[in-house]
């Protein structure tokens, strides 16, 4: 072989040159427009998850509220009943996939699971159950005090006797009723007692903050 074919095997191609080039710039625009797509997505993650509430305040009620379409409406527990038999996993999963008339995602495909998960609950309890709302194991909302709680939901009854609830603060009347423990005073508000439903009628409120409620009101303070 030649000297002069030797190196001409090697020359530079300016076809598969140029055809590089485009390569390159095809790819760089490529992963420009991933990372355009993907910082909204990673900035939506970690933005917090709504309530139920704020979800079917934003979303459902258009359909929920007023029963369009076929939709239970919020509020009728005969209807609801029914639906929350199915469970909260299977309920979220329709709604997810659209059912009936509803779209995906109730037409809203910027809701997370979770907080389809929340409006169900959130709309199962306006119309009589008693579930509790999902908490994201990403975003733990923060403890309420036992006074928070005691201010915000329990003094309704608490602070005035109210069908028999003892008082906040009346030792006399809390004693007695802590003569097996602590738990199982405990356990009797998260099940629902007497006039008082399960929870208080707060379903969001954690096993935690029950108990801290529930010092509250013993103490008094």
């Amino acid at each position: 072989m030649s000297a002069g074919h030797h190196t001409g095997s090697h020359a530079t191609n300016p076809r598969v040159d140029g055809r590089s080039s485009a390569t390159r710039r095809w790819l760089t625009r490529l992963a420009c427009c991933l990372v355009a797509s993907v910082v909204p997505q990673m900035a939506s993650a970690q933005s917090p998850e709504r309530s139920g509430q704020d979800v079917v305040q934003a979303v459902c009620a258009a359909c929920h509220r007023t029963g369009v379409n076929g939709a239970p409406k919020i509020g009728d527990q005969k209807a609801w009943a029914k639906i929350a038999s199915q469970g909260l996993t299977s309920l979220t999963d329709a709604a997810l996939k659209g059912v009936r008339k509803m779209p995906p995602h109730g037409g809203n495909l910027g809701l997370s699971d979770m907080e389809i998960a929340r409006a169900i609950t959130y709309m199962v309890n306006e119309s009589g159950g008693h579930w509790i709302e999902p908490i994201s194991k990403f975003a733990l909302p923060s403890q309420r005090s036992g006074a928070q709680v005691v201010q915000a939901h329990c003094a309704k009854c608490h602070e005035t006797g109210v069908d028999g609830a003892p008082k906040i603060g009346d030792r006399a009347a809390w004693i007695p009723r802590l003569r097996q423990g602590f738990e199982p005073v405990v356990r009797s508000a998260i099940q629902g007692h007497g006039a008082m439903p399960s929870r208080g009628d707060v379903a969001d409120t954690t096993d935690s903050e029950i108990r801290a409620a529930i010092i509250y009101m013993i103490d008094g303070s």
